[in-house]
């Protein structure tokens, strides 16, 4: 039976998930549609509509680049985007409403979907969470800022539409997901790289106060002054900055007003989105930031992380933020030689760069640390390319811990609630990434518990490991506290610990790094322009 539940627009129909004990609820929409002369505009309330709807398939992508979403997503491509999707298994005769995950997809606010099969939601269902994902405007179309927009805002703030979406999301879960059996109290909203950027930035707004209780943010909360937080997910723009970048894109798509701007097929306008790039902003490397990603506009954004968090303005919520063990550059030694034989990759916005031999290690050091490059190099030695591949690994690998660990020293202060760190080291066998690693994102199969077997040929290891992982999640969305019975203990982060959780090859506490190095970042990072 097809089960039927009531929300503010209208009813909508689910149907049964492979488990029949969960029911799924594809496509929901949950704002109007974002065209014509609501393009470039906070979203509105959703179109009621008469009779059923059948929610029985996901919405359209957002507008992106054709082709460039993962995971072989077959989904057509529309500005009638705005859709949600639900995984519950309440029913009517449950007398406690079960805990709320928003799970907010990554891809540089780029690329991505709700409807991804990576973010299926029937693992954690069964565990008792009701799953919402969701779509939200892209590129161009989600964070486009010019003088024109900000002008006709009365909040003189323009180029957050995409967070506004996410918002937006978060506040018909208030209004409805009581409907499906979620408690509106009890809402975490979770996120990788883009996702966990935008975990970060709706920490920060104060018009995202009172919608989420808890924050999951994978990879990454970075340190407001470490160089790597300039390119990566949870970089940011200020507004005039945003605002003239965008009037030169506008203008390269012939359009100097709004009208025509509202007037050209979103075709014309994600050309060039999966280049577009941000070659404005230091980052101590060759990396450099997409040019479309949220801003800081006084309004959806006030403030950068450092004053935020000086100044108590975050969200009061619990906190649950890492990394993994190969990403920002950092690869497995199996792959060093096909990195050199390969040479240069081609280069992307938001992409962190690899140094595989001693030239490229050294020449990209002294860029970097300047004047403490030589203490760097002592730190982290490297004679022949293969130390060099070794040795870029771990400084990558002793900068994340670190600066996540500093990010919670910020955040801590002004919150009442505590944080939980990680880092993910297991190595996932991921259909299409060759060798097995502990990449950026291979975490997502786990802490979802989607062992999906069109994607890998996953073990009893993968399996066990997938099992404790959601357990972890589950039990934190439920609780704030990731522990529960017959997982390893993990520790809430403290300031007087430098360690940080292992999961994944192995459970438990592990230190940042070796005192001179942690002595090394600190000093490093104090050095930096804070963001």
């Amino acid at each position: 039976m097809h089960q039927r539940v009531k929300t503010e627009a209208g009813l909508v129909e689910g149907i049964p998930g492979r488990d029949r004990s969960i029911t799924v609820f594809r496509g929901i929409p949950y704002a109007a549609p974002p065209v014509e002369e609501l393009r470039w505009r906070p979203p509105r309330p959703p179109l009621p509509w008469t009779g059923v709807y059948k929610a029985n398939r996901f919405g359209p992508m957002c507008p992106q680049v054709p082709g460039s979403e993962l995971d072989g997503n077959t989904l057509p491509m529309s500005e009638d985007c705005l859709r949600l999707n639900i995984w519950t298994g309440a029913s009517p005769a449950d007398e406690r409403p079960r805990p709320v995950l928003v799970w907010i997809y990554g891809g540089g606010f780029r690329v991505g979907t709700g409807g991804n099969r990576r973010y299926d939601g029937e693992a954690l269902a069964r565990k008792g969470v009701v799953v919402v994902t969701f779509n939200y405007r892209l590129g161009a179309l989600g964070f486009l800022a010019t003088p024109e927009l900000s002008e006709e805002s009365p909040h003189h703030a323009s180029g957050n539409y995409g967070l506004l979406d996410q918002i937006a999301v978060l506040e018909w879960v208030q209004r409805n997901i009581v409907h499906f059996g979620g408690d509106p109290d009890r809402v975490t909203v979770a996120g990788q790289a883009a996702g966990a950027g935008s975990v970060n930035f709706l920490a920060m707004s104060p018009l995202a106060k009172g919608l989420f209780h808890r924050a999951i943010a994978q990879s990454h909360a970075r340190h407001s002054r470490d160089l790597e937080l300039r390119y990566l997910s949870p970089s940011y723009r200020i507004l005039a900055d945003a605002e003239a970048a965008g009037a030169r894109y506008a203008a390269a798509r012939g359009a100097r007003t709004l009208r025509r701007l509202r007037t050209l097929p979103w075709q014309k306008l994600v050309e060039g989105d999966a280049s577009a790039v941000d070659d404005t902003v230091e980052t101590g490397s060759s990396a450099k930031p997409p040019l479309f990603r949220p801003v800081v506009d006084g309004w959806v954004i006030p403030h950068g992380y450092e004053e935020t968090y000086a100044k108590g303005l975050q969200n009061d919520v619990w906190y649950l933020a890492g990394n993994n063990l190969d990403e920002s550059g950092a690869v497995p030694e199996s792959l060093f030689q096909a990195y050199r034989l390969a040479g240069r990759k081609t280069w992307r916005p938001g992409a962190p760069p690899v140094h595989v031999t001693r030239e490229d290690y050294v020449a990209a050091s002294r860029l970097k640390f300047g004047a403490m490059a030589e203490e760097f190099l002592r730190l982290y030695p490297a004679h022949t390319d293969e130390e060099a591949a070794h040795a870029h690994c771990a400084a990558v690998r002793d900068n994340a811990r670190i600066s996540t660990w500093l990010w919670a020293k910020d955040w801590a202060p002004h919150a009442k609630r505590p944080v939980y760190t990680y880092f993910w080291t297991y190595a996932s066998p991921t259909a299409g990434q060759g060798a097995r690693r502990a990449s950026h994102g291979s975490e997502i199969d786990f802490v979802l518990g989607n062992l999906h077997p069109d994607r890998a040929e996953w073990t009893d290891e993968d399996r066990d490991i997938a099992e404790t992982m959601s357990g972890y999640w589950a039990n934190y969305v439920a609780t704030g506290d990731p522990n529960g019975p017959g997982l390893p203990h993990w520790p809430a982060w403290t300031p007087d610990a430098p360690a940080v959780m292992e999961v994944g090859a192995g459970f438990g506490p592990i230190p940042l790094a070796d005192p001179p190095r942690f002595d090394f970042w600190q000093r490093h990072f104090r050095n930096q322009h804070a963001w």
